[in-house]
């Protein structure tokens, strides 16, 4: 081994308590940072402007399993790569056809 790569660091691997589960006099815990029950986690779906394709379609989500949700992540971010590079095409063909020029009318 190389005597000049070698460190005598001693590193600390022990994990710090940086979320208490009781909050200490002076320190406060997780939860009172976030309550147990966040409005904003779960919003009421009467408030949601959903179609009954939209409830459909999240039936069929809460249907899956946690791996089944990553494969559906995983799809739309290959739909939403394949579209970027779509776009990023018709984009480069308009600059070569001259479309997306700014020419004022004279």
């Amino acid at each position: 081994m190389e005597p000049s790569l070698l460190s005598l660091e001693k590193l600390d691997r022990s994990s710090p308590d940086l979320w208490p589960e009781q909050s200490v006099s002076s320190v406060p815990g997780v939860y009172d940072f976030a309550p147990l029950l966040s409005p904003q986690l779960s919003p009421d779906p009467q408030n949601l402007d959903l179609e009954e394709q939209d409830f459909n379609l999240l039936y069929q989500f809460r249907l899956l399993t946690a791996l089944e949700i990553i494969e559906e992540v995983k799809k739309l971010q290959n739909v939403a790569y394949q579209l970027g590079l779509e776009e990023a095409k018709e984009m480069t063909r308009g600059k070569y056809l001259h479309i997306l020029n700014n020419k004022k009318p004279k």
